[in-house]
């Protein structure tokens, strides 16, 4: 996800890098012709001269590797979600405020063609003004019932919610440009998986979450993620994406092998609803003969995410989706925990932070 893009980059050199362990982390560094490996982040931050710090590791360490990070005057790209809750999200985004850092969290469905013509297409006014967007991802993964830390309270802080969810809520807002005001969950735990490899039991998260959201704007979200799911693809994942609103509808759907379809129809029309094509300013020159080629491309070719941050790093200006972005989605989050510990109870995330 990140050597590929950051090799590629004109102006960009990958100093060290840092891991658990010392095999991996040294064979890591082998495969990758990176000069430097280490096994403490404290000693990596200050023997090393680098710029930035890319943090690809569970959730539970997002924090601390963070702060020390930006204590010492580094950029930040963090993985999603940015934090376990979002006392440890609120933490992280004053340390960069405090730095003048630029940072990002990687939503990566933000760059994809079809989100983004979907986005343009609401823009453009083809629905009007949105009454509601349905949103479904769909994939496989939770039927391993062996132990994932994934799934794992203490050092994920959600399940589905937090790993692909997290995705979800960032792309609702995005399309929608507006801001939550509530949100009601219910969560379902279908797979019994095993012990942590201690032995020891753990407080275990949900694989499958149903999130509805209102909007500032009187729109409101149904987001349906669930990771057993079984789609029966290469890749065993589906996306659906569903915009209505007083001008018309639009339909979206990747199914992560062939198929990267927008259909739409506006208020008036009969159905069925009728392809547009995705115009070829969002293809770029990307392949589209299968749906991990054209991500490939995205985030090797084009500013893009991880490119895009090196770039502004290397230009002195900001870029989204930041830090900020990653806390407004970790209180969503966090109000989508409470509200399925609640029985779907209402929660308001922006009104305050949650334990």
């Amino acid at each position: 996800m990140y050597l590929p893009p950051l090799d590629a980059h004109p102006d960009c050199t990958v100093v060290a890098v840092c891991g658990r362990r010392e095999e991996p982390a040294k064979s890591f560094a082998n495969n990758w012709n990176i000069p430097q490996w280490f096994t403490s982040p404290a000693e990596m931050f200050d023997s090393v001269e680098m710029d930035a710090v890319v943090i690809a590791t569970s959730n539970d360490s997002h924090h601390d590797l963070a702060l020390q990070a930006l204590d010492r005057g580094l950029h930040v790209l963090c993985e999603k979600p940015l934090a376990r809750n979002a006392d440890e999200g609120a933490a992280m985004v004053a340390a960069a405020e405090s730095a003048n850092a630029t940072t990002m969290v990687p939503f990566t469905y933000h760059y994809m063609p079809v989100n983004r013509f979907v986005k343009e297409l609401i823009d453009d006014g083809f629905v009007g003004t949105p009454h509601h967007v349905n949103l479904r991802y769909y994939t496989e993964f939770g039927f391993d019932d062996s132990y994932s830390w994934r799934f794992d309270r203490e050092l994920a802080g959600s399940g589905i919610i937090g790993d692909i969810g997290s995705h979800w809520v960032h792309l609702s807002r995005w399309l929608l440009d507006d801001v939550e005001t509530s949100i009601n969950a219910i969560t379902s735990t279908v797979t019994d998986r095993g012990p942590r490899p201690d032995g020891s039991d753990y407080d275990k998260c949900e694989d499958s979450v149903a999130m509805t959201i209102r909007y500032t704007g009187g729109a409101y979200a149904m987001l349906h993620v669930s990771a057993v799911c079984w789609e029966g693809t290469p890749f065993g994942q589906t996306h659906h994406l569903e915009v209505h609103g007083d001008a018309g509808t639009i339909y979206a759907t990747c199914d992560w092998d062939t198929v990267q379809q927008v259909k739409g129809l506006k208020r008036g029309d009969t159905g069925p609803a009728k392809d547009i094509p995705i115009p070829e300013h969002l293809w770029a020159g990307l392949r589209r003969d299968t749906v991990h080629n054209t991500y490939r491309d995205v985030f090797r070719q084009t500013d893009a995410m991880t490119r895009g941050w090196v770039s502004a790093l290397r230009d002195g200006r900001t870029i989204t989706p930041d830090f900020a972005e990653g806390q407004a989605v970790q209180r969503v989050l966090d109000s989508a925990v409470a509200s399925a510990a609640a029985d779907g109870a209402p929660m308001w995330p922006h009104a305050h932070l949650l334990d």
